[in-house]
């Protein structure tokens, strides 16, 4: 897993350096950032792997409160990019606590779940968690982060499902969810509708709001089997494509390095579902297990979405690439999601050898 994970991040490295080349100013800044986020990643990453799983289990209500309360405050208090109310300032410095969040309600759900499954029906862990999730949700729909949103509820109807809600209980929440994300229809901003309209027919706009969407496509195409060659991708490189180190960096890699540098990424990308699916399987016990899969979840969700939006299949949601984007809250917390998965597979292998 370790392998998959630094190969991904030199490749994303690799990226933001080539974007550099054409912009010395913030392209230089922005890989130095995210050489330095990386750097602090791998260090709390290694420490989690070490740090006993289940403590964090044991402090999962207090963070849960701890991650309300730090949403308020970002509501009133925090700073505004791109329509977005989701930074927090420190100094020179600046956290998205979203990223944090999900994590959080990784392992918050992971502890409920588990603890309440000899305790409370099936019904009632449904309803109970429903509520739960609602709270922090409706926090980031405020802010507003409908992409951030959206990965919070799939990551909690994957782990329930996965605790033994049977098909037509599933059916039914799925029925509600899609009522809801209809009627949410009238609470979004305009230039989410837009976005919206624009995945539909993302010609209808095309040098206004569905801008980024073709000019993601051409970038994706143009790379053909070999690409254009490193710092040679003239979406990327000449400006034509918006927010190519964060949104659309898979545009950028696939323009570059083509249909064989877009290979690597997704066959990367699968070793390391593999190898989680796998310490799922061999999880401890159903903490274990559960916030596996919770992290499983919340990486594939947002390599689905970014990646989908980057070709045209979803819509342009904000959602960074794990690993590759630029962009330093999603990739620590992604790698200290990494090094519990760690700490859970070197837990059960230790186990099991104790047994022998």
């Amino acid at each position: 897993m370790f392998v998959s994970v630094f190969l991904l991040l030199g490749l994303g490295l690799l990226a933001l350096y080539g974007l550099s080349l054409g912009d010395q100013n913030a392209g230089a800044v922005n890989f130095k950032k995210q050489l330095v986020s990386c750097c602090l990643g791998i260090v709390l990453m290694f420490f989690l792997a070490y740090y006993d799983y289940r403590v964090l289990g044991s402090y999962s209500t207090k963070m849960y409160f701890g991650i309300s309360i730090l949403l308020a405050l970002v509501i009133f208090f925090g700073k505004t990019v791109r329509g977005t109310t989701g930074w927090i300032g420190l100094g020179t410095l600046r956290f998205q606590p979203v990223e944090i969040v999900k994590l959080v309600m990784v392992i918050f759900l992971a502890s409920f779940l588990s603890q309440k499954k000899t305790q409370l029906s099936i019904a009632v862990r449904t309803i109970a968690s429903i509520i739960l999730v609602f709270i922090p949700v409706f926090l980031i729909l405020r802010q507003p982060d409908f992409g951030s949103a959206a990965i919070i509820v799939g990551v909690w109807a994957v782990m329930l499902s996965v605790c033994g809600l049977d098909r037509k209980n599933l059916a039914v929440l799925f029925f509600i969810f899609f009522i809801s994300a209809a009627s949410g229809w009238l609470l979004i901003k305009d230039y989410q509708k837009e976005r919206i309209l624009n995945f539909v027919d993302p010609g209808r706009n095309p040098r206004g709001s569905g801008y980024n969407a073709i000019q993601s496509m051409v970038a994706v195409g143009s790379g053909q089997l070999f690409g254009k060659g490193f710092g040679h991708g003239s979406q990327s490189q000449l400006n034509f494509l918006p927010e190519k180190h964060t949104d659309f960096i898979f545009a950028v890699i696939s323009e570059e390095m083509g249909f064989f540098g877009s290979a690597i990424i997704f066959i990367l990308f699968g070793f390391l579902f593999y190898r989680m699916k796998e310490t799922a399987r061999l999880a401890r016990d159903n903490l274990g297990y559960l916030i596996t899969v919770g992290v499983m979840t919340m990486i594939f969700l947002q390599m689905f979405i970014n990646i989908g939006m980057n070709v045209g299949i979803m819509p342009v949601a904000g959602v960074p690439l794990p690993l590759l984007s630029y962009g330093g809250s999603s990739l620590v917390v992604t790698l200290a999601a990494l090094g519990i998965v760690q700490n859970i597979y070197s837990k059960r292998t230790k186990d099991i050898r104790q047994l022998d």
